[in-house]
C-alpha cells in the first residue's frame, strides 16, 4: 500500500512539473506568419498583394480554397480554383507569364499552390498568404 502512495505522488509531482513547464511556454499559433517579401521568393504582404492587384489588371488573383470556403467570402475578382485540382494536365485559361497572386485561408495551400504552379513554368507567381489576414473588402457575390 505504501508504494501506491509513493507511486501516485510521483505521478501527481510528475504532472504538477508538466503543467507548470507548458504554462511558461508561449502558445503554440496555428496561424502561418508572413515572411519577409521578396521577388525571389515570391512572397508578398497582404498590403504588396493589393498594390499589384490596384496597378495591374491583368493580374489574375487566385483563391486555392474550396468552392464552399470560396462562397462563404472572397476578396473581389477573385477566380476559385481549389489547390487539389491543380494538376499538370489541366487547361488554364492564362498565360505562363500571366502575373498570379494566390491566397488561400492561412497561407498553406497557397504556398503548395505556388510551388506547383512554379514546377509547371509558371513564371509570375505570388503566395499572399491567407484572407485572415486580408485588411481589405471581401465579398459572397
Amino acid at each position: 500500500m505504501k508504494q501506491f502512495f509513493l507511486l501516485a505522488a510521483i505521478i501527481c509531482f510528475g504532472m504538477a512539473a508538466i503543467k507548470f513547464c507548458t504554462a511558461r511556454m508561449k502558445p503554440n499559433s496555428a496561424q502561418v506568419t508572413p515572411q519577409p517579401s521578396s521577388e525571389n521568393t515570391g512572397i508578398l504582404t497582404a498590403e504588396e498583394a493589393k498594390q499589384r492587384m490596384d496597378e495591374n489588371s491583368e493580374a489574375v488573383v487566385l483563391d486555392v480554397r474550396t468552392q464552399e470556403e470560396f462562397d462563404q467570402g472572397h476578396i473581389p475578382g477573385a477566380v476559385c480554383l481549389p489547390n487539389d485540382f491543380i494538376a499538370a494536365d489541366m487547361p488554364f485559361p492564362f498565360g505562363k507569364d500571366t502575373e498570379l497572386l494566390l491566397y488561400c485561408r492561412s497561407g498553406r495551400r497557397s504556398a503548395e499552390a505556388a510551388k506547383k504552379l512554379r514546377d509547371m513554368g509558371f513564371s509570375n507567381v505570388y503566395d499572399f498568404g491567407g484572407i485572415i489576414d486580408w485588411p481589405y473588402e471581401t465579398t459572397t457575390d
